[in-house]
């Protein structure tokens, strides 16, 4: 079949859905307009980002909250549970991480596979992540720092938190000072940046392997007294641990990190996989051990909610405990703040070069091979923001952008199993090749529209064989029951991607439905069990229509192959997409309002400059089969380049 190669349109909901294609060996050959990352991570850098950005000063205090409020006894269960919906989320990461790997994340992922539109969302929405992220992390190292000089005031007066009179702020000079710190190590090189931050997860990782072992050694001396409980193991039932689970979740955010350094990995498909996996086991086995040790030295009612593991081991006679657990608190939120602000420059660079943000953005040293601008730009605001304001109120807002992101890749997993992109963008340059393979297969259809006398091997309009092409007229005209396989054949296909592309849009509703009336308690019961029971239907009628019906071929060679594969498709996205629908939806009204501003900023910026300067405005669609063939075209044309 040939085809008619459509230049994109300027305006109107054509450019919200137009895609770009995974970067590949005709692309990065033929763009001179930026230099190129250094390509300087092994498997152990990613494994120490990843360790290092999820594992944060949280964990020193979530585990009295959460045992206190929902899991009681049961907190490894609640860990264990939320490692496993976060491994969810890691799968499709992963095999989008191997097949598509260039910086951007999941904004990269969701503009291969989705669109324009919602890739800027989703861009716009980590922006605000990291900058908010990297703001809250930083304000919390100082207090955390002046406990080790002795107590809240030790710190100097220059690093000191001071209130001024009259605006009823209160400013922090160590946080700003840090996230500068933080800002020009990075400058320096991915490389060098990522040895410092597997000191300081080394450091974390061992106040935390003391806890483990001192713990477990008083709590074998104790008899583990929290476990003997009149309660029992769930005094909060099944329903509180699965609240816990819900509420410790958000200490696994970080892995996704991994992800945004995928264009500076030495082997992407093997070791962007492995490094997530890895990040994600390690993270979980620590947060459990930790959890079953605290909850087993002291009853969970009794725990401190402020400083959960020092109060276990001062009960026990070991205050001094509390100096080790203060400096893994202070190198784990450090490590955090790294790993904050090393993901959004490479955001804004992706977004640069796609043309919806200023070149500026886009823009690599040459010496250190880092987009030392964007980085810059990163530090000002996050120090700006982290010395003059508590940005505690927003934490919630970081969230938001996380689950989004999480949400669109395991849509994106499910898009590219079933409906890959099957045509292309190609820049306008390549016009002439493109025509020219246009031209060969219209006169093939011409051909067979017309029903032209096939003899002697000869076909088309000018009675000579195409030298490049397979000449589907011979074979309608001495083979008419392949043709008709074939173009059967092509009509399943047509057929089975409209299946399939609706059944996706309806498991995605459907997910909605029923996370929204499950999670709001205000619905009338009898309404509120109706709207569930549709919006399962729909998920368990797309679960089942996306098994029964198979997968799109083209699938094996899409992006860079040889990569990991995600399991259990559609069942692993399907469930992604609900647990992280769930806790959407659960974030609250207020944190809701303040993401709509900051979302609606980004649609109007994106009206006013992404739609228009964006580098597939004048980009040129061809069916992604034609590709190759066209640059071939293209280099046969002008042989001398």
């Amino acid at each position: 079949m040939g085809f008619v190669a459509e230049s994109n349109g300027k305006s109107g909901f054509r450019c919200l859905v137009r895609r770009k294609r995974v970067d590949s060996i005709h692309s990065k050959s033929s763009d001179t307009g930026h230099h190129q990352l250094a390509k300087e991570l092994s498997i152990l850098h990613l494994i120490a980002i990843g360790v290092g950005s999820t594992i944060g000063a949280g964990v020193y205090i979530l585990v009295g909250t959460v045992a206190r409020e929902h899991s009681g006894p049961a907190l490894a269960f609640s860990f264990l549970i939320a490692g496993i919906a976060a491994a969810l989320s890691a799968f499709c990461y992963a095999e989008l991480a191997s097949r598509c790997p260039s910086a951007g994340s999941a904004y990269h992922y969701s503009y291969i596979c989705v669109g324009e539109g919602l890739a800027w969302i989703i861009g716009w929405a980590l922006i605000l992540e990291y900058t908010i992220g990297g703001s809250a992390v930083a304000r919390g190292i100082s207090p955390n720092l002046a406990l080790l000089f002795g107590g809240p005031d030790s710190l100097p007066a220059f690093m000191a938190r001071h209130s001024v009179p009259g605006l009823g702020i209160v400013v922090d000079p160590c946080a700003a000072i840090l996230v500068f710190v933080v800002t020009g190590l990075l400058c320096v090189g991915i490389k060098e940046s990522t040895f410092v931050q597997s000191i300081v997860t080394t450091a974390n990782i061992c106040a935390m392997i003391f806890v483990i072992l001192a713990g477990g050694y008083l709590g074998f001396k104790s008899g583990w007294v929290g476990y003997k409980l009149s309660t029992g193991y769930f005094p909060f039932g099944v329903d509180g641990m699965l609240a816990g689970a819900s509420t410790v979740f958000f200490s696994y955010i970080g892995f996704d990190s991994v992800a945004s350094t995928a264009e500076e990995v030495k082997n992407p498909q093997r070791d962007l996989p492995l490094g997530i996996g890895a990040a994600l086991s390690i993270c979980c086995m620590l947060y459990m051990l930790v959890s079953a040790v605290i909850v087993g030295l002291v009853p969970y009612y009794a725990m401190d909610p402020d400083t959960p593991i020092s109060s276990a081991f001062a009960s026990h006679g070991i205050q001094w405990a509390a100096y080790i657990i203060t400096v893994g608190a202070v190198t784990a939120l450090c490590s955090t703040l790294m790993g904050s602000l090393l993901p959004q420059p490479r955001i804004l660079m992706a977004m640069a070069r796609d043309g919806l943000l200023p070149s500026f953005f886009s823009e690599v040293n040459t010496s250190t091979q880092v987009p030392v601008k964007s980085t810059l730009l990163t530090g000002l605001i996050a120090a700006t923001l982290a010395f003059s304001m508590d940005v505690e109120q927003l934490a919630g807002m970081v969230s938001v952008g996380t689950l989004l992101a999480f949400t669109m890749v395991a849509i994106s997993v499910l898009i590219l199993r079933y409906v890959p992109p099957d045509e292309v963008p190609l820049p306008s340059s390549l016009q002439v090749a493109i025509d020219s393979v246009s031209l060969r297969y219209s006169n093939i259809i011409e051909t067979e529209e017309t029903d032209v006398e096939v003899s002697n091997g000869q076909t088309g309009v000018s009675g000579k064989k195409n030298k490049f092409l397979p000449q589907k007229g011979e074979i309608s005209a001495e083979y008419p029951l392949i043709a008709k396989v074939a173009a059967q054949a092509l009509f399943n296909e047509k057929k089975r991607r409209k299946i399939a592309g609706w059944t996706i849009m309806l498991t995605c509703v459907g997910a909605l439905i029923l996370t929204y009336s499950a999670s709001n308690l205000g619905i009338p019961s009898y309404f509120r069990l109706t709207v569930c029971g549709i919006g399962g239907l729909l998920l368990l009628f797309g679960l089942g229509v996306l098994t029964y019906i198979e997968q799109d071929d083209t699938r094996h060679n899409f992006g860079h192959t040889g990569g990991f594969i995600c399991p259990w498709v559609p069942l692993l996205p399907i469930l992604s997409i609900l647990i992280n629908m769930y806790l959407l939806l659960n974030l609250g009204v207020d944190t809701w309002m303040r993401v709509s501003i900051w979302l609606l900023i980004g649609v109007f910026v994106y009206v006013i400059y992404g739609r228009t300067h964006s580098s597939l405005q004048h980009a040129v669609y061809v069916p992604a089969s034609h590709v190759d063939e066209i640059y071939q075209s293209s280099v046969e044309s002008f042989p001398s380049e």
